[in-house]
């Protein structure tokens, strides 16, 4: 088949009201036989009236053409719908095979492999810890990931409009925008506080190494030798411990306030920590230059676009498995390294009896994969539209859950040598999150020969993990925003004056992390507004839409649901993928995301900083809005949709359950039709073959 059939947009809106059919030649060229993938941009819309020659009128007639009320509703909408071709440039997508895999890799491999994930699995049963962790991944964390990337590259939208594949629920957009701008806020304050110890480790002795410094106190241990002469074993409990006042059992008064200098520098230097959410205090003017600096950073990391972005992620995607590696050649052969990976991988079989483990193995899956935030649909969106998706999510998820693992060696292999030093259990100095980046590991480097070399190759490393994860979720934002206002950001130098505003705006509102009390802020931040339960919320509806309703209102026979987009998926990639990632779209996802997030509701506390303070009433309740901020957006985006589209109530359901397909530029620069549409024809016509 070729252009010549191709009806004018002028000749559609001119026919609008005839019933119209979307075709894809490359389904149509599959009924005859012919099964090689055509580009997307020679897809064109054809009325009922249209036959065309050569046999192929057996293609589109009978039950997969015949007019209904879906068929003629999609055919309006797309003659009412001309392409917007007024000068705006062609949208960006991938230059090399790489930008879009290491992207992922970026964006995704980050923070929550090396702090998380380890400690973890410690907790949880060590090697034990591995059986819900897989179950998790395979059953929700691979089948939505690959979701999301494939919904970014057909409907070449970003992480807000893409859901116009089903408009119904076009709140998950919102909702997942909502998350992602929560993040951007507080996740850049970890690359400042890098940056921090960064720039201080230029140094020949480092500073939290020692005591007397006016940070310090008289309670400051700066040594371990020092500790073994104190007290060989009542001490050890607070050493490390990320609490300042924690009292170890049969202490004396003397011995029970003593407090390691990497602790003292983390709370007293850094961040100058005040007594409460209620205290903010004075602001901390490194801190505030730290945090500038990153959001400069970001800004020239995306400011050109996605062909600028696919560049830089190659040295901070890649750079931090170099420094990795060479962390990892000497964590194994430091003296008792081989403790540490005891306690790290060990197996507890018991521990799987309890409820919590498989939470933590399921939240665990959602952070390190970066589901729910529409980011990766974003990242999706620049892949040309024939990309072999499918690969790189299974590529994708092997070195995702092998660095989780890779991580944790080069960690517990530390732990377990600075254990053996202090003649302490690994259990005594195992910790997560900032507690294990900025002051387990600082002290740990302390103990080692050319202790400032091995501070700057860690921070370094830490900066750059949380580099690209912080500019991928900026671009996903912005992304969003210039989908929504093309003929405004796609112009002239629109789209960097947008993310420079955007940038700015985001480092006033991050001032906030900067202050004595930012600490506070930041862990209200980090449990509400991007928790695993609005991502478990997100993820639900997303697995609901595409496995049970996408495309219910132009259905033919079964060709909806996840049926439906595995066929558009094999429009693009030539295959449809293993059968489990449908049932998990279906069933598996749904149920695995609505079990953790009803257990975490019933298992819920109420926040607390380092197990001592608790926060008040008013800073829970806040931390409660910007949770609900995110997660009330879809069901009154049900709402919003259903009052605002016209016709009776089931007509409204209708035109909802429709999808609202992309048009996109030819390869000749000429205006192509309605490149994403897959045709009625598509897929299965009879139950035998629905699967």
């Amino acid at each position: 088949m070729r252009c010549d059939v191709t009806e004018t947009w002028g000749g559609l809106l001119s026919n609008q009201a005839k019933a119209g059919r979307l075709v894809s030649f490359g389904a149509v060229k599959e009924a005859r036989g012919e099964h090689r993938l055509v580009s997307p941009t020679y897809r064109t819309v054809l009325s009922d009236s249209y036959r065309s020659p050569s046999g192929m009128s057996s293609a589109m007639d009978g039950p997969a053409t015949k007019a209904s009320k879906a068929d003629e509703a999609e055919g309006n909408r797309v003659a009412a719908s001309p392409p917007e071709d007024d000068g705006l440039p062609e949208r960006e997508t991938w230059i090399g095979k790489l930008d879009f895999i290491l992207a992922l890799v970026g964006f995704s491999v980050g923070l929550g492999n090396v702090w998380r994930f380890p400690y973890l699995c410690y907790k949880n049963g060590g090697g034990a810890f591995l059986i819900p962790y897989f179950i998790f991944l395979l059953g929700a964390g691979i089948p939505t990931f690959f979701l999301e990337i494939a919904l970014g590259q057909f409907m070449s939208l970003g992480g807000l409009k893409a859901w116009n594949l089903c408009p119904l629920f076009a709140g998950i957009g919102m909702a997942s925008m909502v998350i992602v701008s929560f993040l951007n806020m507080y996740y850049v304050m970890v690359m400042g506080w890098a940056l921090h110890y960064f720039f201080a480790s230029f140094t020949s002795e480092l500073p939290w190494a020692t005591c007397g410094n006016w940070w310090n106190t008289d309670r400051c241990i700066a040594s371990d030798e020092e500790i073994k002469r104190d007290d060989n074993s009542t001490m050890n409990s607070t050493l490390l411990n990320v609490t300042m006042t924690t009292v170890a059992p049969n202490a004396t008064n003397e011995n029970a306030t003593r407090i390691a200098a990497s602790l003292e520098y983390w709370n007293n230097r850094v961040l100058q920590i005040s007594g409460g959410l209620d205290e903010p205090g004075s602001m901390q003017w490194e801190l505030i230059l730290c945090l500038l600096l990153a959001w400069v950073i970001v800004y020239f990391c995306i400011f050109k676009g996605v062909k600028s972005t696919g560049r830089v992620v190659y040295f901070t995607a890649l750079f931090p498995y170099v420094v990795l590696f060479i962390l990892l050649i000497r964590g194994v052969t430091l003296q008792g390294a081989e403790i540490g990976l005891e306690f790290y991988l060990k197996p507890n079989i018991t521990r799987l009896g309890d409820p919590q483990v498989w939470m933590d193995a399921g939240t665990q899956v959602f952070f390190s994969y970066s589901i729910g935030l529409g980011s990766l649909i974003a990242l999706g969106s620049y892949n040309k539209f024939n990309n072999n998706c499918h690969r790189d999510a299974v590529v994708f998820a092997c070195v995702n859950s092998g660095t989780s693992i890779l991580s944790g060696i080069v960690i517990f292999s530390f732990l377990g040598n600075m254990a053996l030093q202090q003649g302490v259990s690994v259990a005594d100095v195992a910790e997560s999150g900032p507690g294990l980046v900025f002051i387990v590991y600082p002290k740990a480097v302390t103990l080692m020969p050319l202790s400032p070399l091995w501070a700057i190759l860690f921070f370094f490393m830490v900066l750059l993990l949380g580099l690209d994860s912080e500019f991928c979720g900026v671009e996903g934002f912005v992304t969003s925003c210039q989908d929504m206002y093309p003929h405004i950001l796609r112009r002239g130098h629109n789209r960097e004056i947008f993310i420079a505003v955007v940038c700015f705006v985001k480092f006033l509102i991050g001032l906030a992390f900067c202050t004595q009390g930012g600490m506070y802020v930041f862990q209200l931040f980090d449990n509400y507004s991007a928790s695993g339960m609005t991502l478990l919320w997100v993820t639900f509806f997303q697995a609901i839409c595409i496995g049970w309703f996408y495309g219910l209102g132009d259905r033919v026979g079964w060709n909806f649901g996840s049926t439906k987009f595995y066929w558009d998926i094999k429009s693009m990639i030539g295959f449809r993928p293993v059968l489990w990632i449908k049932i998990c779209w279906m069933v598996v996802t749904p149920i695995m995301t609505m079990g953790i997030f009803i257990f975490s509701l019933v298992k819920y506390q109420r926040p607390t900083y380092n197990n001592t303070y608790q926060y008040p009433p008013w800073g829970e309740a806040i931390g409660w809005l910007m949770a609900l901020a995110s997660m009330l957006m879809i069901p009154a985006g049900f709402v919003y949709k259903i009052l605002t589209t016209k016709g009776t109530f089931s007509e409204r359901i209708h035109t909802l359950l429709t999808p609202i397909y992309t048009k996109r530029k030819g390869d000749n620069g000429d205006v192509g039709e309605d490149a994403n549409a897959i045709a009625m024809v598509d897929g299965p016509k009879t139950d035998h073959n629905m699967l």
